[in-house]
């Protein structure tokens, strides 16, 4: 298991493509979402999606044109915090994770971690992160789908309120596994982010503060 990994979750830019690219092809496999590096750009500039990154250490200074994002997104993932590692001249990117606006609706699109540092929290760190968003956007519930066979994120999800509402037969390709629809109850709500909130702390308590993130 890896352990003390220092990271900030920010928005994903056009320069993180490569490692964006080849870390979906790890973690996904023939079921990739991104085919190549213009099929990424388009996506992260898509104005109903939102993507973000965890990169180690502090991000270094962007010197490409930015991502034509509206401001509070900027904002939302600007901070720092003080026990960020400083990076070189590129971040090394640890995962990523997309979603897609809908009306009234935040569908997580993916989450995926390099193999090398799974079981670190930065996964449930990037799921805290888009949750955090849609909540900033007034979006009334999050969904998803998973593998029928993946229990481990299954079990994630289920931690952090999703509840299987419905199953896609043969839905991914390279396989023809099933999907299984999850769904939140409105993240707004103030059940919802009681323990919302109660499950950032504990996150946060447990890796020590290692990842920054709004």
């Amino acid at each position: 298991m890896v352990e003390e990994v220092h990271y900030i979750v920010r928005p994903a830019r056009d320069r993180d493509a490569r490692q964006v690219v080849e870390i979906d092809r790890e973690a996904f496999a023939g079921n990739c979402l991104f085919r190549s590096h213009n099929s990424y750009r388009r996506e992260i500039h898509n104005t109903t999606a939102c993507y973000v990154v965890a990169g180690m250490g502090e991000e270094p200074e962007v010197t490409e044109q930015p991502a034509p994002r509206a401001p509070w997104y900027k904002r939302l993932f600007s901070r720092n915090r003080s026990n960020e590692e400083p990076a070189n001249n590129d971040q090394y990117i640890l995962g990523f994770a997309g979603l897609w606006i809908m009306p009234d609706e935040g569908h997580i699109t993916s989450i995926g971690v390099r193999n090398d540092y799974r079981r670190a929290g930065i996964g449930e760190r990037l799921l805290i992160s888009l949750i955090d968003l849609a909540a900033e956007l007034d979006l009334e519930i999050m969904t998803l789908e998973v593998r029928a066979s993946n229990k481990t994120a299954q079990a994630l999800y289920h931690k952090y309120g999703f509840r299987v509402v419905g199953k896609r037969r043969h839905y991914y390709s390279n396989d023809g596994e099933d999907a299984l629809v999850m769904s939140t109850r409105p993240i707004t709500s103030a059940p919802f982010q009681a323990h919302f909130q109660q499950l950032k702390e504990t996150h946060n308590q447990r890796w020590n503060g290692s990842s920054a993130a709004a």
